[in-house]
């Protein structure tokens, strides 16, 4: 285990991809493997060690906004917890059971119109914990690439700052946010979208279309589309899409967490291989830890067989995890 290090350059032989190469405070390092698991969430490893990747919206077909909006991607949003709130004054806010999706947020963003303030993610959500302990998600950072440090440095910033000011004009509203505080925001400012590695299969809004299936599947995804507005001056909520109705439980397969050009290369979490509107269902974290397990297996496997991972057979390590059916 090494912790405070990232990886910043990657050695092939040929196609085989065989050390990552490290800074931290120990300096550059290499660190060899027989197989590799890239779970940077924005295809890091992949990218050092020359694999195609997508990124952002589609300059064409399912997703694309048109040519003059390629490459946008979706806004960042700085999670905050929040402690202090009557849970019965104010379960309007954020009770689900029984109502519509919108009811919450609705209701919330409304109070946030009442305090003279409209938070920069209109679909404003809390999450309740436990007892006196909430999740908050209302801010979005418009406009960022995840894989620019220094742009993810500035929204962090931003954000911090637009949080403190919307809990404030909650507060002067007096009952029931008079005792309303911030425990903490998030350390790391969450990022919905990165690269998209080119692997051996791409998952596509097809696949959740058809709710395709398949015979090395690691996991069933039920998450419909779900992409917030790449663009404030379009919205500043979750963005209507005519297929999203139709979407089906689909399989994500094997093939899509192998990258394709490179050997020795898992992908697991947001980075593996799909389209724009496949990965704002995919990119989710119960979707996002079954795919870490499965790449995982695969490595260990391809390590016990000493084969690379395309070569694994996935029934076998499904077997071996008891989770073939």
């Amino acid at each position: 285990v090494r912790l405070h290090t990232r990886v910043v350059g990657a050695v092939k032989d040929g196609r085989r991809l065989t050390h990552g190469i490290t800074e931290s405070k120990s300096g550059r390092e290499a660190f060899a493997g027989k197989v590799f698991v890239d779970c940077t969430g924005d295809g890091d490893l992949a990218a050092l060690a020359g694999c195609g990747f997508d990124f952002g919206r589609p300059a064409e077909g399912p997703g694309s906004a048109g040519p003059e909006r390629a490459g946008e991607t979706q806004p960042f949003s700085l999670l905050m917890l929040i402690t202090g709130i009557d849970p019965q004054a104010t379960a309007d806010f954020y009770e689900r059971t029984g109502r519509v999706w919108a009811a919450p947020k609705d209701a919330l963003l409304a109070e946030f119109k009442r305090a003279g303030l409209e938070p920069s993610y209109g679909r404003p959500t809390i999450f309740k914990i436990h007892d006196d302990l909430y999740a908050w998600m209302i801010n979005h950072e418009y406009g960022c690439r995840g894989i620019d440090a220094q742009e993810v440095s500035d929204a962090t910033i931003r954000a911090r700052a637009e949080l403190h000011k919307l809990v404030d004009a909650l507060r002067s509203l007096g009952d029931p946010w008079r005792n309303i505080k911030i425990v903490a925001t998030a350390a790391q400012i969450g990022v919905r979208e990165g690269r998209r590695i080119h692997g051996r299969y791409t998952v596509s809004v097809d696949d959740m279309l058809n709710g395709a299936k398949h015979g090395d599947a690691v996991c069933r995804a039920t998450f419909g589309i779900d992409v917030h507005s790449t663009s404030q001056q379009h919205s500043t909520g979750i963005e209507s899409h005519t297929v999203k109705r139709s979407t089906q439980p689909y399989d994500i397969p094997l093939r899509a967490l192998i990258a394709k050009d490179a050997d020795g290369l898992l992908l697991a979490g947001r980075c593996i291989s799909g389209d724009f509107l496949a990965h704002s269902s995919y990119r989710v974290t119960g979707n996002a830890v079954a795919l870490g397990e499965a790449a995982g297996a695969v490595a260990a496997g391809a390590v016990r067989q000493g084969c690379l991972p395309h070569d694994v057979e996935w029934e076998d390590v499904a077997s071996s995890l008891g989770t073939s059916d």
